[in-house]
């Protein structure tokens, strides 16, 4: 496993779409094994997608086990995902491993369903709230070339300089 390099805003290559995995074999299992490698070398980072590494497919991790009283259905790693229903809204602060220096004020579903398939090809399906729902829709705005910059609600009341701490 490697750990790779995160590409971070302005980098153009962040608003590319990403294209659907069509093959579901060792090279799309090594591919995600990096990508969890990365994951966990960042600060604390709960998710990452594939195009935050230069890889324009539709995979996406979260993990949001480790956060006390948070909902979660554990680690998973999503292919192909798609929310297909939504309900209520929320404001949160977010950050990210491609805007390191900055966090937002963001409003997300506060609960959603995800149909997706495993890394094997096996189609799943999640029902999500909280902080593991805001997760997966900031990681899968990245497949459609998003940032959460482009949602914050207003850029000069809801961004802020990420706090650093010696």
């Amino acid at each position: 496993m490697a750990v790779l390099e995160i590409l971070t805003y302005p980098d153009e290559r962040l608003r590319r779409v990403s294209s659907p995995v069509e093959r579901f074999d060792a090279a799309l299992q090594a591919r995600i094994d990096d990508l969890e490698a990365t994951r966990l070398a960042g600060p604390g980072a709960v998710g990452i997608a594939a195009p935050q590494v230069g890889w324009f497919e539709r995979v996406l991790i979260v993990d949001v086990s480790g956060r006390r009283k948070t909902s979660s259905h554990g680690r998973l790693v999503l292919v192909n995902p798609e929310i297909t229903e939504w309900e209520g809204f929320a404001m949160g602060r977010e950050g990210c491993l491609s805007v390191p220096d900055y966090t937002g004020n963001v409003v997300r579903a506060e609960r959603i369903h995800v149909d997706a398939f495993d890394p094997e090809g096996n189609p799943v399906s999640f029902d999500m709230e909280g902080f593991e729902a805001r997760a997966v829709q900031h990681e899968l705005d990245h497949l459609d070339g998003l940032l959460f910059l482009d949602r914050l609600v207003s850029r000069r009341q809801d961004l802020f300089r990420r706090k650093v701490y010696k």
